[in-house]
């Protein structure tokens, strides 16, 4: 389980970007543990594989 923080280092955005995302719906789902936000390595994976394009195709 990832923190925010950790998060955050790892995919390079923000804490305000991450809470943002978070509240429009956008962010990785998160799981509350008392006052601690965490997310797991497969919500984080999820979350980045939704923000990939898709691949270039040569003609």
């Amino acid at each position: 389980m990832l923190t925010v923080d950790e998060f955050c280092q790892r995919y390079r955005i923000g804490r305000t970007t991450f809470y943002r995302l978070h509240a429009e719906g956008k962010g990785p789902r998160v799981v509350k543990i008392g006052k601690c936000t965490r997310i797991s390595e497969a919500a984080a994976a999820d979350w980045l594989a939704a923000h990939e394009s898709p691949p270039a195709t040569c003609s």
